[in-house]
């Protein structure tokens, strides 16, 4: 009620807002067809995903190629292989903190690229579509040579391609924000994630919602609560200030 007491501000610091709208421009200029330019953005109902889901392995194999179909990959190209109990695995960075597990994996096989799915995330389809998605975006960064696996923000990049292909709902709903993978920003003190932060998720989304003249969009009622916090913000300090350096290449 009190919002116009406040000047608007951005909810990620200066290193990751700068590099969220470098890495979008840098995203605009290798990809033709995108959110950002008139694709749809991906949510979880009936509209983008008709089939119906059970858990099964065969279920799980229509629900990757239907979000092949969102991230652009030929889905004959894809292996799925399934993991079990991977979550069982405990290991600790070098300040003896807890590495979680990964949900899923990606590696290039000598014919197709080869997805591992940890089974027990089978029975979570947010959490599921966003895993598939992370590992297809891996699919056309370092599957299609288009960065080496190497750079600094590896994770970081796949995190933000999923926005770019209009599935960052799902991310955004289920973040890993881990403490364990911080480090620093290049020629800063600043914490870097090894994976996208919930204001990080806020504040490319928003830039979708403001590209499209969406001040109030109404698929901001998929975020969960807590996502959905950082993306208002992020909206309202983009509609009030204009301050960002990302321009797409042209809207559709």
């Amino acid at each position: 009620m009190f919002a116009w007491l406040f000047s608007p501000s951005c909810p990620c610091d200066a290193a990751a807002k700068a590099w969220v709208e470098e890495r979008l421009q840098w995203l605009s200029e290798e990809f033709d067809d995108h959110a950002f330019n008139g694709r749809p953005l991906v949510l979880l109902t009936p509209e983008f995903f008709p089939d119906p889901y059970d858990g099964s392995k065969k279920a799980v194999r229509t629900l990757l190629d239907r979000v092949c179909e969102y991230m652009d990959v030929v889905p004959e190209l894809v292996a799925l292989r399934f993991v079990a109990d991977s979550g069982k695995i405990w290991l600790v960075n070098d300040s003896g903190q807890y590495l979680p597990h990964a949900a899923g994996t990606y590696e290039e096989g000598e014919r197709k690229f080869v997805i591992r799915l940890d089974k027990s995330g089978l029975d979570d389809p947010m959490g599921l579509v966003g895993t598939m998605a992370h590992e297809l975006a891996h699919v056309r960064l370092l599957g299609e040579s288009r960065v080496m696996s190497d750079i600094h923000d590896n994770e970081l990049l796949t995190d933000l391609t999923v926005v770019f292909f209009g599935l960052g709902i799902f991310l955004a709903n289920t973040p890993r924000n881990w403490d364990s993978h911080y480090t620093k920003w290049p020629d800063t003190d600043l914490f870097k994630p090894e994976y996208m932060t919930p204001p990080m998720f806020g504040y490319s989304l928003a830039h979708l919602a403001w590209f499209r003249g969406e001040e109030k969009p109404a698929w901001t009622k998929h975020l969960h609560w807590n996502a959905r916090a950082d993306f208002k913000q992020s909206l309202r300090f983009l509609w009030k200030t204009g301050d960002s350096g990302f321009r797409p290449k042209g809207l559709r």
